[in-house]
Order: structure tokens, then sequence, then C-alpha cells
């Protein structure tokens, strides 16, 4: 080989190291953002619990304590006395009160609680469409245009709980109190929040 075929060996493959090179920093600098998108779906695709005190409370029948993480559908129970609190990142919380039992699931851009027993309060970030149901005839959710808060009590709850306080009214009083409607659904509204309801007639 001539000298001349060596020096155009030599350029071919001093080129092709360069073309490499670029391709390897290229791929650094993206890096960072491809890690920042997977965190930033992560946020949306599993919660955070925090319990009152760092006391158990029950995710899917095993006892958790504050940090454990929440996926969509899990069954949560607080015992009384202990209550807990869901993070959910970018789409709002849920924050569950003592004595209360519930199916917790969440996408992105949705929150459903199906509350079997208690109270919740859901918190809804603008975008983000929140849900409490305690029948299916007994729905309510937020407006999605705006942050919503949104509390909710399990109308069985609400009637153990009032009978249980009525004591020595009698039994006329207390049927009147066993009475109360079938779905007890407490909105509350803070500025730039907007909650719509729906409720049987």
């Amino acid at each position: 080989m001539n000298s001349k075929a060596k020096r155009v060996v030599s350029i071919t493959a001093l080129f092709l190291v360069f073309c490499t090179s670029q391709i390897y920093v290229s791929a650094g600098f993206m890096a960072p953002e491809a890690t920042s998108a997977g965190v930033q779906q992560g946020q949306d695709s599993v919660g955070i619990l925090t319990t009152l005190g760092n006391k158990a409370v029950s995710v899917n029948g095993a006892e958790s304590i504050t940090g454990t993480t929440i996926i969509s559908g899990a069954n949560l129970e607080t015992p009384a006395g202990i209550g807990a609190t869901v993070s959910l990142g970018n789409l709002g919380s849920v924050e569950i009160e003592q004595d209360s039992k519930l199916v917790l699931t969440f996408h992105p851009g949705s929150i459903k609680v199906l509350l079997l027993r208690g109270c919740v309060t859901v918190k809804a970030h603008k975008g983000v469409l929140g849900e409490i149901e305690t029948a299916k005839d007994a729905v309510s959710k937020t407006d999605p245009k705006a942050e919503g808060l949104l509390r909710v009590c399990h109308p069985g709850s609400v009637r153990v709980a009032a009978a249980e306080a009525a004591g020595g009214l009698g039994t006329l009083a207390t049927a009147a109190i066993l009475a109360a409607p079938a779905a007890v659904i407490i909105p509350v509204v803070s500025p730039g929040s907007n909650p719509s309801n729906s409720l049987p007639q």
C-alpha cells in the first residue's frame, strides 16, 4: 500500500471515530431528559401513603405505614382513631378519615374512590376528574376545569354514628335518624374549585 492510500485509510478511520464520539455525546445529553420524563410518568402511576403518627393501616389486607407505595386498584382500610393520606403527585391527593374503607383507582387525568365505609376527601388538581362513589346511583364529581375539593361520607357510616350518638333519645328519635337520606355528599368548596354532585332524586 502506497503512502497516498495509507493517508486515505487514516483519514477515514479518524472520521469514523469522530462521528461515533458525537453520537455518544448526544446520547449523554439526552439521557437526563429521558430520566426526567420517566419520573414524571411515575408520579401519576403510583401514590405514596402517609398515616397519622406513622401507625399502621391496611393496604390490600397488609399492615402498612408511611412511605408505602400505593398502586391503582388498592383496597385501603383505616382503623378507629387513625387516618391516612395518599399523595398522587400531579393528580392530587386522597385523605382517608378514621374507620373508613375504600377502593382507590387512579390514572392520568382521573382519581376515583369507591367508598365502602367512613368518610374521604379527594383533592383533584386542575385537569383531573375527581370522583367518589358510594353506590351506582350516588356519585359525586369535581369539575376538571378547576381544582376541586370534595368530601363524602358513606350513608351507612353516618346513620350508625348518628344512632349511637342518639343514645337515650327514644325509639321515635332514633328511627328518624336511621331514616336519613341514602347518600351524604358534602362538597368542600375552596377558591377556584367547582365541584358538581349527582344524587338520586
